[in-house]
């Protein structure tokens, strides 16, 4: 699930960012918007979906979606739900396309500003510059 997840992800900075990344097995350290999306696979699994990310690269989606280059703590709020539901969205086609295991997707929720600590099976980060992006798994009901 993760790699589907990591690839929307990876076209997210491809086609929307449009700068060059790397990846990385760890979360980041950074103090990080974090907001998740609950799945519901095909395979009968709930997961939940972690997108975590520093402000930094919640101000370049800003800039992208808003064209502001200073926004809000609430604007950038927004746009961590905003790009959580991309991301998962992405994915969900992805997973789709190439009959793996598909999944339907709930509803993005805020969860805190803060560094990222939660317990997860699986991590990668994308790095865009010095702006650091987390993508998380968590099965709920293993």
């Amino acid at each position: 699930m993760l790699d589907t997840i990591k690839e929307a992800a990876e076209n997210f900075c491809i086609h929307q960012i449009r700068e060059p990344h790397d990846l990385d097995d760890a979360p980041t350290q950074k103090r990080t918007f974090i907001a998740y999306i609950d799945i519901d696979t095909q395979d009968g699994k709930k997961e939940r979906v972690y997108i975590a990310a520093d402000k930094d690269f919640m101000q370049r989606v800003a800039k992208l979606f808003l064209e502001e280059d200073a926004s809000d703590e609430e604007t950038l709020k927004d746009m961590t739900l905003e790009t959580a539901n991309l991301i998962i969205g992405s994915a969900k086609v992805i997973a789709e396309d190439t009959t793996k295991n598909s999944f339907t997707i709930g509803t993005p929720h805020f969860e805190k500003i803060d560094t990222f600590d939660f317990p997860v099976d699986e991590v990668k980060t994308i790095k865009v510059g010095n702006d650091e992006l987390t993508i998380a798994i968590k099965e709920l009901n293993a």
